[in-house]
């Protein structure tokens, strides 16, 4: 049996291509799909077939465009109500490909048409080797039951809990592949791990050690991440298949001189510039009213939920190569309108005498320092991470708003005063900086290396048990 995992930082998220005797499977494709077609041709295989877990909310998938390129079928759970070319799948179900038997198991909760798969090496044992688990079961966590239109909550929490009693009939020794991994907003509290076995899950995964389902939905459904708006548009777009990524309209270049007109024309339209340079660059100098968010980090996740999939910006990047990935990753999460992008960037902008602005930066020493010699107040420090993060260790004091939550609304600070802004690493931090400043805040300041930096300094820090005891 051929068995890659496929790894999309950008969003993490995991696909899957499974091989045998000729001809393979893939699961849950990413939208570009060329990287399925490059490695079927070097191991020699045919896609026959294409299997979706469940309706993607937080991606664009690729299934319709890998079908049409491969003649594949598309199976998916049988109450997803596809509206294109499909196999629905039920309980039981089974594919061949060669020597390997691909059996589902209907596993409702996450979503109700969620499913998952598992895998079989005939030429090794009549035992199931590996599950791929789609957004059931996650290393660590288990998906969120907030994603359905005809579901409460509390109902899908109860079917989740059904499916991992089915999943934890399997052997201990099966390895488990979820869809997703860390930073996910698919769950809360995933694991780093890549893989795992439903042994290791039974005795660590937290949402395994609850003992009866009314506790286990009580607990799936308190304090659940902010769900970006964008979510169920992606569920709806892969509902019915994506297009190829061949019709994306073509991307003007603009002038300065067409982005400030752009602006002046359009001042109650909201237009968004986004720049996707890395962080330091964006504090070094940026066009005002930009929104900066890194393409080093999950950029396209977070530019789904902070701009939504209509947003149309206009992109502002040091190269063309820059803007041609901002592009791809953009539309992998349904952004597929876009105005334009600044041609020579931000260079260009100060060539042509316009004003840029920059965000200071501090070290989590310097920070320290002025709140004990008092120049600024804890309550001048916002803490953007979320609330899981938070509860582990933070400054005491300090404010916490989740960065999920600014479309929803910006936090209410006095634009009189400082506001330091400071997350795990420096990278959400330095996007609530720049929406900071876009509502009108002149004195924003991002701590450099964030908590992380922070913690490594030895610094003084509470964890949420001990500031309740």
């Amino acid at each position: 049996m051929y068995f890659e995992q496929f790894y999309l930082t950008c969003l993490a998220h995991a696909s899957y291509m499974i091989g045998s005797e000729g001809e393979a499977a893939v699961v849950d494709p990413q939208r570009d799909v060329d990287i399925y077609l490059k490695v079927a041709e070097e191991q020699g295989l045919q896609i026959r077939h294409i299997f979706e877990t469940h309706l993607h909310a937080d991606f664009v998938s690729g299934h319709k465009e890998l079908a049409a390129r491969t003649g594949a079928r598309i199976y998916i759970g049988a109450h997803a109500n596809a509206g294109f070319p499909h196999t629905p799948l039920t309980d039981g179900f089974e594919v061949k490909i060669g020597a390997v038997r691909i059996r589902v198991l209907e596993t409702p909760g996450h979503t109700p048409e969620s499913v998952c798969l598992v895998i079989t090496d005939e030429e090794k044992s009549t035992e199931p080797c590996a599950v791929l688990t789609g957004d059931t079961l996650f290393i660590g966590d288990v998906g969120r039951p907030d994603l359905s239109k005809a579901h409460t909550p509390r109902q899908l929490a109860a079917l989740l809990y059904d499916s991992l009693q089915k999943l934890m009939t399997l052997p201990d020794a099966v390895s488990v592949y979820p869809a997703h991994g860390a930073g996910s907003l698919c769950g809360r509290a995933m694991r780093a791990e890549r893989s795992s076995t439903i042994g290791t899950e039974r005795l660590t995964n937290y949402a395994l050690q609850i003992a009866n389902s009314e506790e286990f939905v009580a607990q799936l459904t308190t304090n659940l991440p902010t769900r970006p708006e964008y979510f169920l548009e992606d569920a709806e777009i892969n509902r019915s298949g994506a297009g190829t990524l061949t019709e994306l309209p073509w991307l003007p270049a603009l002038s300065p001189a067409d982005v400030q007109a752009l602006l002046q024309q359009d001042a109650t339209a909201n237009v968004n510039l986004l720049d996707v340079r890395p962080s330091d660059d964006f504090a070094a100098g940026h066009v005002p009213g930009s929104i900066g968010i890194a393409l080093s980090g999950q950029f396209a996740s977070w530019a789904g939920g902070i701009l939504g999939i209509h947003s149309a910006p206009v992109l502002i990047g040091d190269s063309e190569a820059q803007i041609e990935e901002a592009r791809l990753r953009l539309a992998r999460v349904g952004i597929e309108e876009l105005r334009g992008y600044l041609s020579g960037g931000v260079t260009a902008w100060q060539n042509a005498g316009l004003p840029v602005l920059k965000t200071a930066q501090i070290s989590p020493g310097e920070l320290n320092q002025k709140l004990c010699e008092g120049n600024w107040r804890a309550a001048d420090v916002l803490d953007v991470r979320r609330e899981g993060e938070w509860q582990a260790g933070h400054i005491e004091q300090v404010q916490c708003r989740a960065l999920d939550t600014f479309p929803q609304g910006l936090p209410a600070i006095d634009k009189e005063r400082p506001v330091v802004v400071h997350c795990k690493s420096g990278y959400r931090s330095m996007i609530a900086c720049s929406l900071l400043e876009r509502a009108g805040h002149r004195n924003v300041v991002n701590v450099a290396g964030g908590f992380d930096a922070w913690h490594a300094a030895g610094l003084p820090e509470v964890a949420e048990q001990l500031a309740k005891a």
